[in-house]
């Protein structure tokens, strides 16, 4: 799959709610112009209230408000806040030299280089020295000149504490939002994978570990909700975040600000270096995760094998090969990403600040030019917030690559062909069952070759033959879990391809060699969770069955929990539930794959009971291999190589001494030698 198909479909996932990320990135861009206000709040209360005090103030005649302060027996107010109602009878200047204040009082120049000897202050100027008597500045007389300048400081704080308190809640909201629209689409992708999976051929899981699937659904899609969850925010948040920070840094120096832009294709040219190679390591880092969960189940459900022929050390040296591998490219993805985050950044970093320190250096060599200490912190606090987001950004490359590999992986699933589903439901069939020329092959190679037959309703089948006769390829077919090549079948002379998959299958019901349960009760595995099938019904079954004469000793009784697989039961046990399962469901058609072959001696009586109530007015179709259970079958097919060679009853197979004969001949001595 193309990388901008993925890309493009995990944006169509995100626009599913769009509504919640549109709040979200709204309450953000709010926060974030609030939180970015203040080195501005910062400049605004260096510049003009803290250093601001130096400069020209105006001797007027009384005191009419709080900004006019009162020393040497005379009122001042610097020039900048005097009205049309002050009468100035004079000029005075303030002036820092070092860590001090002068006062002289006549005006004289802010700009150039300052120098005091004694009470005598000089200015260098492009004009010539200007000198001037000043008057150093105790701290109770300077505390006089500050005095104005607390309550607008106190007032742009407190400004500040309430842009930053409502900033707080606007980023609660935005991250709320977004984290919120993040898991829904995640829940949305995993419902949509699970329910896809569900649709798929059954050839599909024949083909591939169910390890690797389940990675699919549950490792792909983690790293894709760390993309939604954490990769979009973050993302967002950062450029955003830089978006107001260059418009704050260019409204303080527009020269400065367009240097800074070059940051951003540097980042863009180093995002685009690192997805060719993030991709290719991520995309054999996830194979192989799906190859060791693929491993992982295989061996936990083969545990018993695998210690029984005591190949516990190939096993283990399988499982190092994948691991290694996985770690490998873990260590090259490791290698790449530290070239990003803090060595990048901090490179670009170090360059931006040494384009600072040149431009604002040769700025203020020049003759009358003025930097303010407030533009100059205000313009430091803005570049160290500017790489903030910038780490932010290169920090979730390699998690953006990851999401986008696990995405090309889900999306790859979910574009396998799937199966039309039609739930509609159709009526009862009667169960006549007719193959007229079937063909059929798995790959190329024939398994069944021009199978005709025909069963009819009620009627006891029994398919038997050696392993690989093609037993199990015709209940596939009749199942539809695969369609034949060549040939046709029919259900009461209805065609079943015209029929969905589901509606052929709503009136059969099968029961398998070993039975499967699923994690649940004992009741829910005889419903399957079906609304249709009642509490009394499935216990009606459970009991027609012989189930019962174990279920109701269980502590729980019929509420009995049951574990995956069922392995609390023993397999006649078992077996029961699914016989009872199948009757509760009524089917019309009834499979029986080898129901009986691993069952005991003991517990086979009991079950040929519950097979005589489970067959009785539906047709049953049976494979078997022990031909002691099917004598009572209506017909018996006898398969080899995906023929039929020979059909009949058993007493008609019998005497025709045929391969059916021969392997019931072996199978009673087999049995006589066993009781000897």
């Amino acid at each position: 799959m193309k990388t901008e198909t993925t890309e493009k479909r995990l944006f169509q996932y995100a626009l599913t709610f769009k509504k919640g990320i549109l709040i979200g990135i709204i309450c953000l861009m709010i926060a974030t112009g609030m939180e970015l206000a203040g080195p501005l709040i910062a400049k605004k209360i260096i510049d003009d209230h803290i250093v601001g005090i130096e400069g020209v103030w105006h001797q007027i005649a009384e005191k009419k408000d709080e900004k006019t302060i009162y020393y040497q027996d005379k009122y001042y107010k610097r020039s900048d806040r005097e009205s049309a109602n002050d009468h100035i009878i004079g000029k005075a200047t303030l002036i820092q030299i070092d860590k001090n204040y002068y006062f002289v009082n006549r005006e004289v120049p802010l700009t150039g280089k300052r120098s005091v000897n004694g009470d005598q202050v000089t200015i260098q100027t492009p004009e010539g020295p200007i000198k001037a008597s000043g008057q150093k500045l105790s701290l109770t007389d300077l505390a006089q000149f500050i005095k104005p300048e607390k309550r607008p400081i106190m007032l742009l704080l407190v400004l500040y504490v309430l842009l930053l308190v409502v900033a707080g809640l606007f980023q609660f909201f935005q991250t709320y939002m977004l984290q919120k629209s993040s898991n829904q689409i995640v829940k949305k992708m995993r419902n949509d994978v699970f329910s896809h999976i569900q649709r798929l051929p059954i050839q599909y899981f024949v083909k591939r570990p169910a390890g690797t699937i389940v990675a699919r659904v549950t490792n792909d899609t983690e790293a894709i909700r760390d993309l939604y969850e954490r990769v979009l925010s973050i993302v967002i948040t950062s450029f955003i975040y830089m978006f107001g920070v260059y418009i704050a840094m260019f409204f303080l120096d527009a020269k400065l600000a367009a240097l800074c832009l070059l940051a951003i294709p540097l980042i863009y040219i180093w995002m685009r270096l690192y997805k060719i190679y993030g991709s290719k390591f991520n995309q054999v880092i996830r194979s192989t995760n799906s190859k060791i969960n693929g491993n992982i189940n295989e061996s936990i459900q083969g545990m018993p094998i695998i210690q029984a022929f005591s190949r516990e050390k190939q096993t283990k040296k399988e499982f190092e090969i994948l691991n290694t591998r996985h770690f490998t490219y873990q260590r090259k993805l490791l290698k790449l990403n530290a070239l990003t985050s803090h060595n990048l950044v901090t490179f670009f970093r170090n360059m931006t600040f040494v384009v600072f320190i040149w431009h604002f250096g040769s700025f203020s060599l020049e003759p009358g030019s003025v930097v303010s200490i407030g533009l100059l912190y205000a313009f430091v606090d803005y570049l160290t917030r500017l790489f903030g987001p910038i780490n932010n950004i290169v920090n979730q490359l390699p998690l953006l690559e990851q999401a986008r590999v696990a995405g090309g992986r889900v999306f790859q699933l979910m574009d396998e062909e799937i199966e039309d589903v039609n739930h509609i439901r159709i009526p009862r069939y009667q169960g006549n069952i007719s193959f007229e020329n079937v063909s059929f092959a798995y790959d190329d190679e024939y398994v069944l070759h021009d199978i005709s037959f025909n069963i009819k309703s009620g009627e006891t089948a029994a398919f038997v033959g050696h392993t690989g006769s093609g037993k199990s390829s015709l209940m596939n077919l009749l199942f539809r879990f695969y369609d034949p090549q060549k040939g046709k079948i029919f259900i009461d002379n209805h065609n079943i391809k015209e029929w969905s998959r589901q509606q052929v299958r709503s009136h059969m019901g099968i029961v398998l060699q070993d039975p499967f349960l699923f994690s649940g009760t004992v009741l829910s595995n005889v419903t399957m969770n079906d609304e249709r099938i009642s509490r009394e019904q499935a216990i009606a079954a459970l009991k027609a069955v012989g189930a019962d004469r174990f279920i109701e000793k269980l502590p729980k009784g019929y509420d009995a929990e049951v574990t995956e697989g069922g392995m609390t039961f023993s397999l006649g046990e078992r077996q029961l539930i699914s016989f009872a399962r199948a009757l509760a469901f009524d089917p019309a058609i009834l499979v029986l794959d080898e129901a009986t072959a691993n069952i005991d001696t003991e517990s086979e009586t009991l079950i040929q009971e519950a097979l005589k109530v489970l067959k009785k007015g539906r047709t049953t179709l049976v494979i078997a291999h022990r031909l002691s259970t099917i004598r009572d079958a209506d017909t018996i097919f006898v398969l080899e190589h995906g023929k039929i060679k020979e059909s009949g009853n058993h007493h008609e197979l019998l005497e025709q001494k045929g391969i059916y004969s021969e392997m019931y001949r072996m199978q009673q001595q087999g049995a006589r030698m066993s009781l000897t």
